[in-house]
């Protein structure tokens, strides 16, 4: 005997992305603002101007990747159950990625799922942590290992958030801007090298920019079946760097400014980057202090961590990797000594 059970429908998760300053909003529902002490001191004031709610709550969780647990989840939740939240409960991301990160996958959990909206305070989070449901936490085997796709109803990007960020944050924030250029958008990436980006009306265009790559790339493939894993260029040798370092020593920008790097030194070997072009990227980055070296103790065991990315299966690693500027490809077909030969040279750097 079988029995059918049909559930194939449309399910409508778009959503609207603004890109200036924090209109009034009202919730009529219990709301919670997920944040952490440094974006509370600089910015909550300021947020609780713009919003109201029917009942509304603050919830706090240590600052940093290395607090990106189910330690800080637990807090998130428990503060939920005990004000009595219900499945019409809204929660408002108010910080970095991380904060954005975690508070989106308590959303997915609670209850089987809540409302949740980003308001992003860093460039990072802007451009692309905000975007495109991605929520998750790490563990001991690696960066976002457990987690859900679950859609925010809206994101609130005000550009005033970035007039109190940190010369390092807002470089990590230029790392995704330049992933997105040399992934999709060659004509952004030329942009870039002659914009300066410190000018506020010129991040506020490349913002746009960034966000609307990222999108698009969204819209076509919202649960990385594809395309939308070209957005991981630098971040596979970008989560190694992390989980080797503790997640303590760069950014996760940075990190991934450095997989970049690594990314196109692969391409540069396999040819289908040349070596001006991996060197106007790498110059790029330079331009706003990221880090491009990275000092590789033993490369056998960074070879082998490659394989807890989520992206890989039991045997073939799945890179993703520059074919100039403006086009990737994603291919499990790399061998290991042309990855070996990379990772030497970061070894003997």
């Amino acid at each position: 005997m079988q029995v059918n059970i049909p559930l194939k429908q449309v399910i409508d998760n778009s959503y609207d992305i603004s890109i200036d300053t924090l209109a009034k909003i009202h919730f009529d529902t219990r709301v919670a603002v997920i944040t952490n002490p440094k974006v509370a001191g600089l910015h909550l004031a300021y947020l609780l101007s713009k919003i109201s709610a029917k009942e509304l709550y603050i919830i706090t969780v240590a600052d940093g990747e290395e607090y990106k647990n189910q330690q800080s989840i637990n807090t998130i939740l428990d503060s939920l159950f005990n004000h009595r939240f219900n499945r019409k409960s809204m929660l408002i991301a108010f910080g970095g990625g991380v904060i954005g990160d975690m508070t989106g996958y308590a959303a997915s959990i609670y209850q089987r799922g809540i409302d949740f909206i980003q308001v992003p305070t860093t460039l990072l989070s802007q451009v692309d942590a905000s975007v495109g449901g991605k929520t998750g936490m790490n563990n001991a085997y690696g960066k976002n290992l457990i987690g859900a796709f679950h859609q925010p109803k809206a994101v609130y990007i005000d550009p005033c958030f970035l007039a109190t960020l940190p010369a390092r944050e807002f470089g990590a924030g230029i790392a995704e801007i330049v992933k997105m250029a040399v992934t999709f958008n060659k004509d952004f990436f030329e942009f870039l090298e002659s914009a300066e980006l410190k000018n506020a009306d010129v991040l506020q265009e490349a913002i746009k920019e960034a966000v609307k790559t990222k999108a698009n790339v969204v819209a076509q493939d919202e649960k990385e079946h594809g395309l939308r894993a070209a957005l991981n260029y630098g971040h596979t040798f970008g989560h190694v760097i992390e989980n080797e370092t503790k997640y303590k020593t760069f950014l996760h920008g940075e990190a991934v400014a450095i997989g970049m790097v690594m990314a196109n030194e692969t391409a540069v070997a396999m040819e289908l980057m040349s070596a001006e072009d991996a060197l106007r990227i790498k110059t790029l980055l330079e331009k706003y202090n990221l880090p491009t070296t990275y000092m590789i103790k033993n490369t056998d065991i960074f070879y082998e961590t490659f394989f807890l990315d989520k992206k890989s299966s039991d045997s073939n690693i799945t890179f993703i990797i520059p074919v100039g500027i403006g086009n990737v490809t994603i291919t499990d077909e790399i061998s290991k000594d042309t990855i070996i030969s990379v990772l030497n040279k970061f070894g003997e750097s």
